[in-house]
């Protein structure tokens, strides 16, 4: 098969889009012809005549591949890394041939919305070789226990939430760990009052350094919004063994499982009581089993399979 990944943002940061893109690319490139294209040129995509074409970056993009898979005879693939908001409405009203559902629930969304569209559940995984909880560990300078957190400094990841929760406990220090957003100046003036510097510490890391970043830490735990369509740093915790406490609703149950703790993190008090018991609870290796759940080579197979079905319907 020919296959054509499009992400104008990759190399350039490394969100849950992107680390799709690599991993699968990756994976689907041991046996496939795989592209995977951030300089975009449309023209070029005809010309090409790819079997696959899976474009990552919404909206007009996806309008556009819709109308070049049509002239081509590709089959257009949508993975709803966006969740279940207007980005994901408008590529499921672009008729892609197959729309990937990363949670049951988003799965059952994407069916309502537009019933004429293959839907399928594949979640979002891990590299179960990279992240594992043997190897060096980050010297952050702060003082154990440590909770990290990690995400952009955006309004939707909402990492004001731990540092007012770490700010009931006490003896207990925060680690934040973040690739950009607007919010990054503000976080890190806000998390330095509340809790010093010396419990206090916002950074920023090359991607292939967060191994030891989560193994430095004792908890993970990330607050995001509902609307998150994954969160790829939780399945990352679990596979070096954190315990993770994140934000109740069915998309993160069906990925922490038994690994974690649910709450609503807007309850600050409830927020702070539920990293406590995670801090004092013996997890064993319950957060390792619960990402082997998740890996990229069973996620890759289970793409390699869908994609030889839609070949085989040309």
């Amino acid at each position: 098969m020919k296959i054509a990944f499009l992400n104008k943002y990759q190399n350039k940061v490394f969100r849950g889009s992107e680390t799709f893109v690599y991993e699968l690319s990756r994976r689907l490139s041991k046996n496939h012809e795989v592209d995977v294209i951030s300089k975009i040129n449309y023209l070029t995509l005809l010309k090409k005549k790819y079997d696959l074409i899976i474009p990552t970056n919404g909206r007009c993009q996806v309008i556009i591949i819709r109308i070049v898979a049509w002239l081509t005879g590709a089959k257009m693939i949508v993975s709803g890394q966006s969740g279940m908001g207007w980005d994901d409405r408008l590529n499921l009203y672009s008729f892609p041939d197959s729309f990937i559902a990363l949670s049951s629930k988003a799965l059952d969304w994407a069916k309502k919305v537009n019933p004429l569209v293959k839907s399928v559940y594949i979640s979002n995984g891990v590299d179960l070789e990279k992240f594992t909880y043997g190897g060096e560990s980050f010297q952050s300078g702060l003082s154990k226990p440590i909770i990290l957190a990690v995400g952009a400094f955006t309004a939707q990841k909402r990492m004001d939430l731990p540092i007012k929760a770490v700010a009931e406990m006490s003896g207990v220090s925060l680690l934040m760990v973040g690739g950009g957003g607007e919010m990054k100046t503000e976080l890190e003036k806000y998390g330095e009052g509340a809790l010093g510097k010396d419990r206090f510490r916002l950074i920023s890391v090359p991607f292939g350094e967060m191994p030891e970043v989560y193994r430095a830490a004792d908890v993970f735990t990330l607050p995001s919004r509902s609307t998150e369509s994954f969160g790829n740093v939780l399945v990352e915790a679990m596979a070096t063994n954190l315990p993770v406490v994140a934000t109740i609703d069915p998309i993160r149950k069906e990925i922490v499982g038994e690994a974690g703790i649910l709450v609503d993190p807007t309850d600050t008090n409830a927020y702070a009581d539920a990293l406590k018991k995670a801090l004092s609870t013996n997890w064993g290796d319950k957060p390792r089993k619960q990402a082997e759940k998740f890996s990229w080579d069973g996620i890759a197979e289970k793409y390699e399979e869908l994609f030889k079905k839609l070949i085989k319907e040309k």
